[in-house]
């Protein structure tokens, strides 16, 4: 039975969450889960220790992370296998997600070292002859982070880094179809000379999070998830600060002046199958030029079909499973929807037990769940149109704005793609599953509030205070 960290220190409680492989139902580990008082002792420790934590010199903080960094790199490996076995995550995109939380953790040490504040001259106004206003941030207090099954280390990462590059204690409550990683990542932030009651990673059961998230001891909730669980923890702390990260329906915009669509096939194809598109970001909507469409459409089916699938601790698979059989049977819904509403299947359509084959529809309904909704699956949808305004309408028409890929070569097309799509962020001649962990990330409209990338979290979970000094002679 694996322990969870509770101050810094491994620790049982009472009970167990046996965690299962989405690949062939196998347990793959049991957590111990917390009792009441355990949870009680995580929150008064995080407020106890919120004024030593800020105090902390950027140097503690800043070595922390490089160590969490470098411990992490270390055990890739082991990492990455526990990843697959909870999440059903391809190895590769495994490995890819350990490589990235190493950087998401070197680039917060980084912005830790240079998160220094402001020097501002206030004797532009005569009144103020020799005053000075030093303007720094500081944390606006202990921090709840909840994080999602899709990426169960790196999503972890963007919630814990942030926090301690700025000295604020959290409690990180894991995914429960997911938590073998977090327990890991909580034994390697044991070792670092934090003070021990800044992080707890706890799992708590969902039935008990109500009371975390109106406890007045965590002013700040970072969550990312389901669109209507965010929504409701606004509504259950309105007076708390809160980043929501919710998903969304990504589009790819195909224009006529793209030189090689074989390579934009190939990308789209991939970055909507990848982690059986189980991510915020996967491709969900394609519109392409019509002089191109015919074309760009057979590439994209073939792209689609050449995709390994299987298990996903085997080498070369790019599609595994779903997480559970409940996910499985409403993707399928959401295809035989679709069909029944008109919709052409291209390719895949199918699914056996929790594999769903990568799909491409063709004249969705607006009305159908696809057309509107976040599939979290290996689909996307396709769809013809006249111009670049009538692709970005589109992109537009959802409620969602996370991000948009625009696979274009016209300068002009690009910046104006980026002033008008209602979205978090626009990328140029990619698909918009691309992310770097240190930009600024996060939507528009129902994709949530706030963003994420190390300095610009780190903004988030802090608050400018303005020091006046008076009587310099300046």
């Amino acid at each position: 039975m694996t322990a969870f960290w509770l101050s810094g220190q491994a620790t049982t409680g009472e009970g167990t969450l046996e965690v299962t492989s989405p690949w062939d139902g196998r347990v793959v580990g049991e957590v111990s889960l917390p009792t009441d008082a355990q949870i009680e002792q995580a929150v008064a420790d995080l407020h106890a220790v919120r004024q030593q934590a800020q105090a902390l010199p950027a140097h503690v903080r800043a070595g922390a992370l490089d160590h969490i960094s470098r411990r992490i790199a270390e055990r890739a490996d082991e990492i990455a296998a526990v990843i697959t076995a909870e999440n059903g995550k391809p190895l590769v995109w495994a490995r890819g997600e350990v490589s990235r939380a190493v950087s998401t953790f070197r680039w917060a040490a980084e912005e830790a070292r240079r998160f220094a504040g402001d020097l501002q001259r206030l004797d532009t106004d005569p009144a103020a002859t020799g005053r000075l206003a030093v303007v720094r941030r500081f944390p606006r207090g202990p921090v709840l982070g909840i994080s999602p099954f899709n990426f169960p280390l790196n999503l972890v990462a963007h919630k814990v880094a942030p926090a301690i590059a700025v000295g604020a204690p959290i409690l990180v409550k894991p995914a429960p179809a997911t938590p073998l990683t977090a327990m890991i990542l909580g034994e390697i932030i044991a070792e670092t000379d934090l003070p021990p009651g800044m992080v707890s990673v706890l799992p708590v059961p969902n039935a008990k999070m109500a009371a975390l998230v109106a406890d007045p001891r965590l002013p700040v909730i970072s969550f990312t998830g389901s669109g209507p669980v965010g929504w409701s923890l606004r509504e259950q702390a309105p007076r708390k600060h809160l980043t929501l990260e919710l998903g969304g329906n990504a589009a790819v915009v195909i224009d006529r002046s793209w030189p090689d669509l074989a390579a934009a096939a190939d990308r789209v194809a991939l970055f909507s199958n990848y982690q059986a598109g189980q991510s915020c970001i996967a491709v969900q909507r394609v519109y392409v030029h019509t002089d191109v469409y015919d074309e760009f459409a057979d590439l994209l089916v073939k792209a689609v079909e050449k995709l390994p699938t299987g298990d996903p601790a085997a080498d070369g698979v790019q599609v595994g499973p779903v997480i559970n059989d409940a996910a499985a049977e409403r993707i399928e819904s959401w295809i035989d929807e679709a069909r029944a509403g008109g919709a052409n299947v291209l390719t895949g359509g199918t699914r056996d037990g929790r594999t769903v084959a990568p799909t491409v529809l063709t004249d969705v309904p607006s009305s159908a769940a696809l057309a509107n909704d976040e599939v979290f699956g290996p689909v996307l949808t396709l769809a013809r149109v006249a111009s670049l305004d009538d692709a970005f309408t589109a992109v537009n028409q959802s409620r969602f704005g996370l991000q948009a890929g625009v696979f274009t070569r016209d300068v002009q097309a690009a910046f104006k793609a980026h002033r008008e799509l209602e979205v978090g962020g626009v990328i140029i001649g990619d698909v918009p599953s691309y992310r770097a962990d240190q930009m600024p990330y996060g939507g528009w409209k129902e994709s949530g509030v706030g963003r994420e990338g190390l300095h610009s979290a780190m903004n988030d979970l802090t608050e400018e205070r303005v020091l006046v000094l008076t009587g310099l002679d300046l």
